[in-house]
C-alpha cells in the first residue's frame, strides 16, 4: 500500500511507476506540465532516507538544467519531474533500481540507496516553442499600431519564468528605444511587438529571447518580458493634424512670417502632459516659418485661423530629436501640442477699419491736430473685455497727430465724420508693442469699437491761430488800423475776431478767444513795451522757417 498510494502534507501522492510523489506546492495557475521532449531548470536537495543530504544545487549555486527523456537523468528523477508546473515543488523518493541500482555511485551513493529528491522547477520550454504573446490590456481609442520599419519606445520588466526579477527599464527610468524589424531586435521580440498600440500592455516569454539583451540571469532560461508600449513613430513620417475646430468666420489663414500668440497643451502619446501654457497663465508667442521653434510646430502653425483650435501630433525628427531636451522630453519622443489659436499678425499689417454705420450727411471728416471726442470698447481679438470709455464719466478726447494715444488708435480716428461707427483691428506694432502694457498682453492684436461724438477742428502743435487761406500780403499795414505805425492790443484782438467770424483763421481748440489773443500779442510784442511794431510782426510759420534753417546751419 505504501508504495502505491499515501497521505503527506495533507496531499495526495499519486504514483509514477515506482518513484513516489509528494506534491508540497502546487501553483494555482499551471499553464504547462513538463513532459518528454521538455527542457527544464530545476532546483534540489537530495537526502538519504535518514535525511543526511549528500547533494544539492543550492550548495552549486545554480540550478540543473535538463532534457526530458532522452535518458540524461536517472530514470526516477525523470520520472519525477514529469507532469510539474513551474514553481511547482515535489518530494519525489526514489528505489535504488531507479537511482543508482546495487553498485551506488562511487563513494557518494551507497550500493541499493534509496535516495529523496526536493524538487523546485524554475524553468521549462522546448526548442519547437515559439515567442509566446499575451495582450493584458488594450486601450479603447488605438488609431494606429506597430508596423515594420516603426521606431518604438516601450517600458519593460523582465522576469524568469519563476517570477524572478532580473531587469527592468522602470528602474533605470528610460525607455528602451528601438527599430522594429530591422535586425535591432531579436526575432522573437520583432514579432512580439507588431501590432501593439501606445498604451497596450503584452507580455513575450520565450527561451529564444535570451539573447534579447545581455542582462544578468541563468544560462538556458526562458525570460519573461512584460512590455508597455509608450510611443511609435516612423523615420517617414510628417506631422499629423487632427481635432480641428476652425472658426465659422476665418477671413485670413496664417502664413509664413506671421506672428503668432497661441496656448498649448503639451503631452506624450500616451497622454502624459509636459508643458501647458495655460499653467503660467501666458500664451506663447512667436513668428511662425522662420526657425524660431522646432520644425513641426513651424509647420502645424501655418494656415491656422484665429480662434483655431487642433492637435498637432510631431515625430522626433520634426521635434526634439534623439538627444530629447533635458529631463523633460526623453531622446527620440513623439510630442502632441494641443493649440488654441488666439490671435496672429504680420509686422507688416496696417490698422483694419470696418465701417459699420455712416450718416447719410457728413460735411466734414477729422484729420490731424483735430480734437476729437469719442466713445470706445476695446477688446483682444477673442472677444476678451479689456476697457471701455461707458466705464467712465465722460467720453474721450484726443487730439489727433499729437502722440496721445497709440498710432492704430490715432490712424482709426481720422477720416471719420461725426455719429459714424467702425471696427479697428490694431496690429502689436501700431498698438501697445511686444512688452504689452498693464491690462494689455505682449504682442495683443487689439478691436477697436468706435463711434465719434464730435470734433473740433485744430492747429498744427505750437500754434495759436492757423489761416484757413492766404494770410494777407501786407499784414502790418491791416492790423495798424489808425495809421500810427503800430499794433495795440486792442486792434490786434478784433482783427483776429474778424478772421475767425469770417472764417478765414481757426484758433486752438479748448482755449478762449481772450486767452489766445493775449498770448499772440505777447509773443509778437517782442520788447514788452506795449505795442507791436512791423520789425517785431512775424508770422510763426516764418519763424518756424527761420529756426529750421538755423538748425540745419
Amino acid at each position: 500500500d505504501f508504495l502505491k498510494s499515501f497521505v503527506f502534507s495533507n496531499l495526495e501522492i499519486p504514483v509514477l511507476g515506482d518513484v513516489n510523489v509528494d506534491r508540497l506546492f502546487v501553483p494555482p495557475n499551471c499553464g504547462r506540465e513538463a513532459a518528454t521532449g521538455d527542457n527544464v531548470r530545476y532546483h534540489y536537495n537530495a537526502t538519504f532516507v535518514d535525511g543526511k543530504t549528500f547533494d544539492s544545487s543550492y550548495q552549486k549555486g545554480g540550478a540543473k538544467v535538463a532534457l526530458l527523456g532522452e535518458g540524461r537523468l536517472i530514470a526516477g528523477i525523470d520520472k519525477g519531474l514529469q507532469g510539474m508546473c513551474v514553481n511547482e515543488q515535489r518530494r519525489i523518493t526514489i528505489p535504488p533500481h531507479l537511482a543508482y541500482g546495487s553498485t551506488g555511485a562511487g563513494e557518494v551513493i551507497p550500493p541499493d540507496a534509496t535516495l529523496i529528491f526536493d524538487l523546485h522547477l524554475v524553468d521549462l520550454w522546448n526548442k519547437a516553442d515559439l515567442v509566446v504573446a499575451k495582450t493584458i490590456s488594450t486601450p479603447k481609442d488605438c488609431k494606429r499600431s506597430v508596423m515594420r520599419t516603426d521606431f518604438v519606445r516601450y517600458h519593460f520588466n523582465g522576469t524568469l519564468l519563476d517570477g524572478t526579477a532580473f531587469d527592468s527599464s522602470y528602474a533605470r527610468k528610460q525607455t528602451q528605444d528601438s527599430l522594429v524589424g530591422e535586425g535591432w531586435l531579436v526575432k522573437g521580440l520583432d514579432e512580439g511587438l507588431l501590432g501593439m498600440c501606445v498604451g497596450e500592455i503584452r507580455t513575450l516569454s520565450s527561451h529564444h529571447l535570451k539573447d534579447m539583451e545581455r542582462r544578468e540571469y541563468p544560462p538556458q532560461a526562458t525570460l519573461v518580458y512584460n512590455i508597455l508600449l509608450v510611443d511609435i513613430h516612423n523615420p517617414k513620417d510628417n506631422i499629423t493634424v487632427e481635432n480641428q475646430v476652425i472658426p465659422e468666420s476665418c477671413q485670413r489663414k496664417s502664413v509664413v512670417g506671421d506672428y503668432v500668440r497661441y496656448h498649448y497643451n503639451g503631452t506624450f502619446l500616451n497622454g502624459v502632459t509636459f508643458d501647458t501654457s495655460y499653467r503660467r497663465n501666458s500664451t506663447y508667442n512667436t513668428y511662425i516659418g522662420m526657425g524660431y521653434v522646432i520644425a513641426g510646430m513651424d509647420q502645424g502653425l501655418i494656415g491656422v485661423c484665429i480662434g483655431e483650435r487642433r492637435r498637432v501630433i510631431i515625430p522626433p525628427h520634426l521635434a526634439y530629436g534623439e538627444q530629447g531636451a533635458g529631463d523633460v522630453i526623453p531622446p527620440s519622443a513623439v510630442v502632441v501640442f494641443d493649440v488654441n489659436i488666439i490671435d496672429f499678425h504680420n509686422p507688416k499689417d496696417e490698422v483694419e477699419i470696418q465701417v459699420t454705420h455712416k450718416p447719410e450727411i457728413c460735411n466734414d471728416t477729422t484729420e490731424a491736430n483735430d480734437v476729437v471726442h469719442y466713445h470706445y470698447n476695446c477688446t483682444l481679438v477673442d472677444g476678451t473685455k479689456l476697457f471701455s470709455s461707458h466705464d467712465f464719466d465722460n467720453m474721450q478726447e484726443t487730439t489727433l497727430g499729437w502722440d496721445k494715444v497709440i498710432d492704430g488708435l490715432d490712424r482709426a480716428l481720422r477720416n471719420m465724420c461725426v455719429g459714424e461707427k467702425r471696427v479697428a483691428t490694431v496690429p502689436p506694432h501700431l498698438g501697445h508693442g511686444e512688452k504689452g502694457t498693464e491690462g494689455v498682453p505682449s504682442s495683443a492684436v487689439l478691436v477697436f469699437d468706435l463711434e465719434l461724438v464730435s470734433f473740433e477742428k485744430g492747429v498744427p502743435p505750437g500754434y495759436l491761430f492757423v489761416w484757413l487761406g492766404e494770410a494777407p500780403t501786407k499784414l502790418f499795414k491791416v492790423l495798424d488800423v489808425n495809421k500810427d505805425e503800430k499794433v495795440s492790443q486792442e486792434e490786434f484782438g478784433e482783427f483776429i475776431k474778424l478772421q475767425v467770424a469770417e472764417d478765414k483763421g481757426r484758433i486752438k481748440p479748448g482755449m478762449s478767444m481772450e486767452l489766445v489773443v493775449t498770448d499772440m500779442f505777447q509773443n509778437q510784442d517782442r520788447n514788452k513795451d506795449g505795442v507791436i511794431t512791423a520789425d517785431e510782426l512775424k508770422l510763426k510759420v516764418e519763424e518756424d522757417k527761420e529756426k529750421e534753417a538755423h538748425d540745419e546751419l
